[in-house]
């Protein structure tokens, strides 16, 4: 799959942090990883003390998936509002969901300061707007559920939102529960701290054929290579569908652009993420050196490429947008690109095994979660690799 367009960010910004070689020989292992984007690493690095010998293979290079075109915004809310995924998944798992994802993003800060130096992860509040003011009401019932089950948010007014944020909206959610991070630099810096314990990763090492028996699964490599392994992780993002045998997602292009850097004074509230009610929906964040990220303006998903003068025109309607949105900030587009995103019917993410392949598990944590939902699925596959029973596995399996 072609999995973004054009200039990323953080690939742009961050370059080339590691090199991995490819693989040169047969290995006999007991777990395989294919891909290397953050879904990999975090599922990696949770392996990484637990006594197993662990690979990681990707076709491309570490973090040059869809993780490099990532706009990394960690919000604990799922894109399925609480109050239609308890319709999916009854009150009690709903509210499960939102809380895993709300702890997952502590669990990144905690990891980020356990790494050795230190990564950089902010905590920051969110804010979702009600794009209309028929979504009024709708908005404020989404606050009140969440409210019942202990979640710390407010809401505010129209007059609330324009006097702390300087911009026009009927109504809102603020919480204080929210992060940011950049997901490419960080499944370097995961992968290289999974490396110091003897573990390996290997670049260019593309997967042509999978063979799965009860005892184990062999990957068939590129020069008649073989990778023998007790278990498999695919965690190799959109790529993965090709692997299950029935339709799980349906896949889109999104946009995404950075600003050029712009004083302080036209950053608003604690630096909020923001985003609105409408489907698909905008939104905005602050990124380092003090531009502003905005993404949005899904579609559907174009294979194999998507042509420049389509980005140019979802560029300029993100600006536009941002720019009626926010009429003081003079915004000037220095990057912009198209990735991949999918979606699921219920908006949670896929985790565990299928019948049809023995001995594999799949950490597919699509949607505007990704992250968050990477580091549920590395938790949830770290104990179902061990033979552990893990409480949540039940949440996201593939026959819920």
């Amino acid at each position: 799959m072609n999995l973004y367009e054009q200039h990323p960010y953080w690939l742009m910004k961050d370059g080339i942090v590691a090199q991995y070689p490819s693989l040169d020989k047969d290995l006999s292992i007991d777990v395989a990883i294919m891909g290397a984007g953050i879904s990999a690493a975090l599922t990696a690095w949770h392996l990484r003390d637990v006594g197993l010998s662990v690979a990681v293979f990707d076709r491309r290079h570490v973090g040059m998936g869809s993780t490099a075109a990532s706009t990394a915004f960690l919000q604990y809310e799922i894109d399925t509002p609480l109050t239609e995924l308890i319709n999916y998944v009854g009150e009690i798992n709903a509210v499960k969901s939102y809380q895993l994802c709300r702890k997952a993003i502590y669990d990144i800060e905690h990891l980020c300061k356990t790494l050795k130096p230190a990564f950089d992860f902010h905590l920051v509040p969110s804010l979702q707007y009600a794009s209309f003011n028929t979504h009024t009401d709708k908005l404020k019932q989404e606050y009140e559920l969440r409210k019942k089950h202990g979640f710390e948010i407010d809401w505010l007014e129209k007059t609330d939102i324009k006097k702390i944020f300087g911009f026009e909206a009927p109504g809102a959610v603020f919480s204080k529960d929210g992060g940011e991070v950049d997901a490419y630099l960080l499944t370097h810096a995961l992968l290289n701290d999974f490396c110091k314990k003897g573990n390996q990763v290997f670049n260019n090492t593309p997967v042509k054929h999978i063979e799965n028996t009860r005892q184990g699964v062999t990957l068939h490599m590129n020069d008649y290579l073989k990778v023998k392994a007790k278990k498999l992780v695919i965690a190799a993002g959109y790529e993965s569908l090709k692997y299950v045998p029935k339709k799980i997602a349906d896949i889109h292009s999104t946009y995404a652009l950075v600003s050029e850097p712009l004083p302080n004074k036209y950053f608003w509230h604690h630096n909020s993420l923001i985003w609105e009610t409408a489907t698909p929906y905008m939104y905005f964040r602050v990124v380092s050196e003090n531009c502003i990220l905005i993404g949005g303006r899904d579609d559907p998903y174009h294979h194999p490429h998507i042509k420049p003068s389509l980005i140019a025109k979802k560029t300029k309607l993100l600006q536009q947008a941002f720019m009626k949105k926010m009429t003081h900030i003079p915004l000037k587009t220095d990057f912009s690109w198209a990735g991949a995103f999918a979606t699921t019917k219920d908006g949670l993410p896929y985790i565990g095994t299928i019948p049809e392949r023995p001995n594999t598990y799949f950490a597919l944590g699509f949607g505007g979660n990704g992250i968050t939902f990477s580091v549920i699925a590395a938790k949830i596959l770290q104990d179902l690799i061990l033979g552990k029973k893990d409480e949540n596995a039940k949440l996201f399996e593939f026959n819920r």
